[in-house]
């Protein structure tokens, strides 16, 4: 299967968070050219008859097939509807979609909750990048739902390793299919994280410039490939996670890295990412290094 046979998939279960991801989906699935899948898995319930669970599921589904049909009348759609609890059934379908999507809760979650726990599992152990897309502006709220939208800048959070090269492989790619994105570019530096890396150790001014250059490095092969994407560079002193979850505020998207082989011991996220993905201000992709 390439690439482009791979869908963007949007998970549905009914609540406001889930009808804002699949619209933000139904938008990037068009923008990559790509086909959108819409799931809604059936959890297991003895309590409710499989009749009455499948109908249910059927109907959400066709409504949501109906409001992408209306944002996005060109966009090829499909459905499923598997017997799964949902962060089980959306890892398994992970690994042959190029992105999925979910919102931050769903309709089990706590409302004092700030990341429901499917979205936070499937992000730690899907095959491919998630989206996790908050909840925006109301509808009442004209002024701030404009300024959302006008939000065009692509964040993406780096290490000075090659778990980099996925996060800015999608990086660089998000922006390129958003005319006029800026992607900026973030690497948190600490004196003792350069202690750690061999680099300098007391000299502070010494530290900045070695994290400079490191940032330097990681994107000068990107910026060739991708002349047309405006890039800005942040080495940051100190937590690199406070300057995303900042920064996603008036991003579109902000990226992290999920370094893989550590899911099954519940390392999938590092605490930057886990971080960022809690705390943003707005939809945040996993990718997985």
């Amino acid at each position: 299967m390439t690439s482009t046979d791979r869908p963007v998939i949007a998970a549905v279960d009914g609540s406001s968070h889930s009808r804002e991801a699949l619209e933000w989906a139904a938008h990037e699935a068009v923008r990559r050219g790509l086909g959108l899948t819409i799931v809604h898995a059936r959890t297991p319930d003895r309590r409710v008859e499989p009749d009455t669970q499948r109908r249910e599921a059927e109907e959400l589904l066709d409504r949501s097939v109906r409001r992408v049909s209306e944002l996005a009348p060109e966009l090829r759609t499909s459905k499923l509807t598997p017997l799964d609890f949902p962060s089980a059934a959306l890892t398994s379908l992970s690994r042959n979609a190029s992105l999925v999507v979910l919102g931050s809760r769903g309709l089990g979650g706590f409302r004092s909750l700030l990341l429901g726990s499917n979205s936070l599992a499937v992000a730690s152990m899907a095959d491919c990048p998630v989206v996790v897309v908050r909840s925006g502006p109301s509808d009442e709220d004209t002024e701030a739902a404009k300024a959302a939208e006008a939000h065009t800048d692509i964040v993406a959070g780096v290490a000075a390793d090659e778990s980099s090269e996925g996060v800015l492989e999608f990086a660089f790619e998000t922006a390129t299919s958003r005319p006029g994105a800026r992607l900026r570019i973030v690497h948190g530096w600490t004196m003792f994280s350069s202690m750690l890396s061999g680099g300098p150790v007391f000299d502070r001014d010494a530290v900045a410039d070695s994290a400079e250059r490191t940032l330097a490095e990681l994107t000068a092969g990107w910026r060739e490939k991708y002349p047309q994407v405006e890039v800005v560079r942040e080495p940051v002193g100190g937590s690199a996670s406070r300057t995303l979850v900042t920064a996603s505020a008036t991003a579109a998207l902000t990226v992290v890295g999920r370094r893989r082989g550590g899911e099954s011991l519940g390392l999938g996220l590092s605490p930057v990412a886990q971080t960022t993905l809690t705390h943003a201000l707005g939809a945040v992709a996993v990718v997985p290094c």
